[in-house]
């Protein structure tokens, strides 16, 4: 099994006692999102996990607790998304620079074969101009080449909650030119340039599909081959394969004014007030009377079944 912490918020920014909580504890409870009560009991056994993907824009409060996740005998890997963006769009992150410092701190803390860099989405407007986007994204080579291998790339998305001047569509040719400069920029630092979930074909400039929860990259992590699959829950163009997600919708405080998991503010300030660092659930509890619907799990090792009753 892949666990995924997680898509659906930033687990390492805002939950990383409550997460190493679970894990000690040995299992967690996750609503689905698309049916609150439907209740899953996740094993998290390392004979069971064969890797952890953290999805997160700032790492640090996460870092104080990977050499007890290492002692635990569980792997990881980081997808760090690092932008050059400012407050108007990232709302509520740290200084820029600080996260920068904090990626190359990372890497070598874990090495940098457990790091993905994100540069991701890739927003146009006035301001953030071609041009800038060519300048900021040189710059970021320069100081992050030698601590990861490759950068996931993708153009934002006008999903309908997006109301907002400062993100319109990015046009194709606009695609097409900012392609050819980032796969020149990453070449002459050694990086490889992937794209997650575009329905446009950038194979043509050098670019490959990203698998962001990529088999390859699990399989050299685990040193084993993994029985597993392309996971047909996400979107038509993602590349990802099965995982199972333990993050929770409208309770991620980085404020990001392009983000397809929050509802707005409100929501995800109700939501928080329900969090409890030593709870089951990331939000909340459980209610008298609800059922945990029991699941199976195995290890992509081997095969192994576990079934939890």
């Amino acid at each position: 099994m892949i666990l995924s912490a997680s898509r659906r918020t930033d687990i390492p920014a805002f939950y990383p006692e409550w997460f190493m909580n679970r894990m000690r504890e040995g299992y967690v409870l996750v609503r689905n999102p698309m049916n609150y009560n439907q209740i899953s009991k996740i094993i998290l056994s390392p004979d069971i996990i064969d890797s952890i993907v953290f999805w997160t824009k700032d790492p640090q409060n996460m870092m104080p607790y990977l050499p007890k996740l290492d002692e635990m005998g569980y792997q990881y890997y980081f997808q760090f998304t690092l932008t050059p963006y400012q407050n108007d769009i990232e709302r509520n992150l740290r200084d820029k620079t600080e996260i920068e410092d904090t990626f190359l701190k990372l890497s070598d803390q874990i090495g940098k074969e457990r790091m993905v860099w994100r540069y991701d989405p890739i927003i146009l407007n006035h301001q953030l101009t071609i041009h800038y986007h060519i300048e900021q994204f040189q710059r970021l080579c320069n100081k992050l080449h030698n601590y990861v291998d490759s950068v996931i790339i993708s153009f934002v998305d006008l999903y309908s909650k997006v109301r907002t001047d400062l993100i319109r569509t990015v046009q194709r040719e606009e695609i097409e030119e900012l392609c050819t400069v980032i796969v020149s920029i990453a070449k002459d630092h050694g990086l490889i340039v992937k794209a997650c979930s575009e329905k446009m074909d950038l194979s043509s400039y050098g670019i490959e599909k990203a698998s962001c929860i990529d088999k390859n990259l699990l399989e050299n992590l685990c040193g084993s081959r993994l029985d597993i699959y392309k996971d047909n829950n996400q979107r038509k163009d993602c590349g990802c394969i099965e995982s199972i997600d333990i993050g929770a919708y409208n309770t991620c405080l980085n404020g990001c004014i392009y983000c397809y998991a929050n509802f707005g503010q409100d929501s995800i300030q109700r939501n928080i007030e329900k969090h409890n660092k030593n709870g089951e659930f990331l939000i909340g509890s459980l209610s008298d009377g609800e059922k945990i619907k029991e699941r199976s799990f195995k290890s992509n090792k081997n095969g192994q079944l576990f079934l939890w009753t």
